[in-house]
């Protein structure tokens, strides 16, 4: 299947700036038709999903570049390696990512308790910022 720049940036939820940006960087592999516009095909699909991947994980454009080089480059054992310590690397940055989701999940989770009770009338409205200003703090001497 061939895709044009408007499809392929639809599939993945980028822009067209973006598609145009990885091209022209070297990330991301194209063809051009008869009239010179970028077209896509399946290989274009399995790259853009290994950026995606990567990108998803926190992995810098200089990261991502490293890695579409060593893609590129003949099969060895080092190449094999290089590439799985940037995998390692980037699923260490994904777990660090949960945990913080996770932390945000529970803080969002009492957020909604807290509003439910002031809602059911249990408790009163203390949550509006601007209150927090009219408690008096302690002089620090």
């Amino acid at each position: 299947m061939i895709y044009t720049l408007k499809q392929f940036a639809e599939m993945f939820n980028i822009t067209e700036h973006t598609v145009r940006y990885y091209t022209d960087i070297n990330l991301l592999p194209c063809q051009r038709d008869k009239q010179n516009r970028r077209i896509f095909d399946e290989e274009s699909v399995n790259w853009m999903q290994g950026i995606s991947c990567l990108k998803g994980c926190g992995a810098s454009i200089e990261d991502i570049k490293e890695y579409c080089r060593l893609c590129r480059l003949p099969e060895s054992k080092e190449n094999l390696q290089a590439r799985y310590q940037i995998f390692l690397k980037q699923r260490e940055q994904a777990y660090k990512r949960v945990e913080e989701a996770k932390v945000t999940v529970a803080y969002m989770d009492n957020k909604v308790k807290h509003y439910e009770e002031i809602l059911s009338g249990n408790i009163t409205d203390d949550s509006n910022p601007k209150k927090w200003t009219e408690v008096k703090r302690p002089n620090k001497h």
